[in-house]
């Protein structure tokens, strides 16, 4: 038992059980702050239409959902900044860094 301690304690486990359940929820967060509030805004600015997820064109009877692609980049970029400012202001990219023994 004495070495499973020491394993997570120079591992940082629990740390990183920390961080994936709180990466969890901020996609949450974001995810919503996309489909709700920037989906809604663009989708007024940029047509009639209520979401920004609705818009298409259609190619030969297939609908081609641009907007849905691009609700998902906008997803992605917000959530990516927000991680990276996490790592920034937290000082996390010291994490990986080898212990000298």
């Amino acid at each position: 038992m004495k070495g499973f301690i020491e394993f997570i304690r120079e591992r940082g486990v629990v740390g990183f059980a920390v961080a994936f359940i709180l990466g969890g929820a901020v996609t949450k967060v974001v995810s919503s702050l996309v489909s709700d509030i920037v989906n809604p805004v663009l989708g007024l600015i940029l047509s009639r239409t209520k979401s920004l997820e609705s818009m298409y064109f259609k190619i030969s009877g297939a609908k081609v959902m641009w907007g849905h692609f691009i609700s998902v980049a906008i997803d992605f970029l917000i959530l990516s900044a927000v991680v990276y400012f996490i790592v920034k202001v937290f000082g996390l990219e010291k994490i990986d860094k080898k212990k000298t023994s």
